[in-house]
């Protein structure tokens, strides 16, 4: 989605303070601030990215009187955890790629096994199917993005980060496929060879 798109979504107006403002406005009317914070648990598997999310999510969260707590979660326990729906707040990396269509009907699909909050509205759904079934690029974007603000506007398992991948690798490697869309995508290494 374009910047100038971007930032018209709930909590995306490049002005930190602006929404944090506004945050706090939304917590004072449920009853929350001046000292008094909501408690809630935020639950992550115990992996350094997942837990290093957690706590600056809850760092941020303190900026409007949410006071998490970090749960660190075996992840043989954090997927059946989330399939039971008990969790408050659960930071999960989610896949991503070169096409969107997979990844959106998987993760807000009325009726998907891994749409863990069971977010369900059939016109995303129907959204979700056009947007599929589009050959035209231009018009497909369209519908992404409308997409994408409809999520945001729900607060359907909103995005707390990106995450970024690098590659390295010495001049004699000959052979990798670099993609700009994945880190992992392409990453076969039966191709690759020592020129030394």
């Amino acid at each position: 989605m374009p910047p100038e798109l971007l930032k018209e979504l709930p909590g995306y107006d490049p002005d930190i303070e602006k929404n944090r403002t506004e945050a706090r406005q939304i917590m004072q009317k449920l009853g929350y601030g001046s000292g008094k914070s909501l408690p809630i648990k935020v639950s992550a598997r115990d992996l350094p990215p997942a837990h290093n999310t957690a706590v600056l999510l809850i760092d941020q969260l303190k900026q409007i009187d949410i006071d998490g707590e970090l749960e660190i979660i075996d992840t043989s326990l954090y997927y059946p955890k989330m399939l039971r729906k008990d969790f408050t707040v659960g930071v999960n990396a989610q896949p991503g790629g070169p096409d969107p269509d997979p990844i959106l009907d998987a993760l807000y699909g009325c009726g998907s096994s891994v749409n863990w909050d069971h977010y369900c509205n059939p016109v995303v759904d129907k959204m979700i199917e056009q947007q599929s079934m589009e050959s035209d690029t231009a018009r497909r974007k369209q519908i992404l993005w409308a997409i994408e603000r409809k999520l945001a506007e729900d607060f359907a398992r909103p995005i707390i980060y990106y995450n970024r991948f690098a590659t390295c690798w010495q001049p004699w490697v000959k052979g990798p496929t670099m993609t700009v869309d994945s880190g992992i995508n392409s990453n076969r290494r039966e191709d690759w060879w020592l020129d030394k």
